[in-house]
């Protein structure tokens, strides 16, 4: 099974950057991985914003701390609440949808059928969604951040009348670029692995209708360990340029 995954990413970074490149399909999986993602993650967002804020208020107010809770709620979110939220909420909707696709495909012949018509089926099925996955991750992390933000500022504004310029002065001045960068990444490689588990998962399904089932399941809950694996990791390396 290691060999299989080796082989398989060894596969995608091989023909990625071959031609032919496959631009209306990856602004499609684009579109399916975001644009159909985006009423989800707005939502999602907002309530963690206000929800993390609400929960952070009493602990702080028996400190007399309350004036720092723009920053608490800015580190928490900046640096792990909106890639991680993020890359949980797409493994299981886009990953699952992944896993079902490719793995439909699989059992019912048409990506044999597309190796046989002289299509390349791993470019055209595999390279694009892995690439919409790594490129459009990022960018719903950086927006459920925004909107976690929104949440948590107009909580803040209505419990303790901060002003918005006080609340953006407070929240971003604990942030450094090296946080910025470790978010970022963190996103950036959780995109990859949901893409490339869900793909890996969908490809290589069998077992006809069961297999299915098996690898949207499976695309779900491998995503979803790694992302919490790569997590630990991410936050310790980026710990050492601290």
């Amino acid at each position: 099974m290691l060999h299989r995954i080796y082989a398989f990413i060894l596969r995608f970074f091989k023909e990625v950057f071959l031609p032919p490149y496959e631009f209306k399909e990856i602004v499609r999986q684009c579109y399916e991985t975001g644009v159909k993602s985006f009423t989800l993650i707005t939502l999602t967002g907002f309530i963690i914003g206000v929800i993390f804020t609400k929960q952070s208020r009493p602990s702080l107010t028996d400190f007399g701390a309350t004036s720092w809770l723009p920053s608490l709620v800015s580190i928490a979110i900046m640096k792990a609440l909106a890639p991680l939220v993020t890359a949980l909420i797409a493994a299981g909707k886009v990953g699952s949808s992944i896993g079902a696709e490719l793995g439909s495909m699989r059992v019912t012949e048409q990506i044999d059928a597309m190796e046989v018509s002289g299509t390349k089926p791993f470019k055209f099925l595999v390279c694009t969604r892995v690439i919409a996955t790594t490129f459009t991750i990022p960018l719903l992390a950086t927006y459920v951040a925004l909107i976690a933000l929104l949440g948590g500022f107009l909580n803040i504004n209505q419990n303790e009348g901060t002003s918005y310029a006080t609340f953006i002065e407070q929240a971003f001045e604990p942030i450094t670029f090296v946080d910025i960068w470790a978010s970022l990444s963190k996103a950036i490689i959780f995109g990859f692995t949901i893409g490339i588990v869900g793909c890996y998962q969908g490809y290589n399904s069998t077992k006809g209708t069961e297999g299915v089932g098996k690898a949207a399941n499976g695309a779900v809950v491998t995503a979803m360990f790694l992302v919490f694996i790569e997590e630990v990791l991410i936050v310790q390396i980026a710990g050492w340029f601290r």
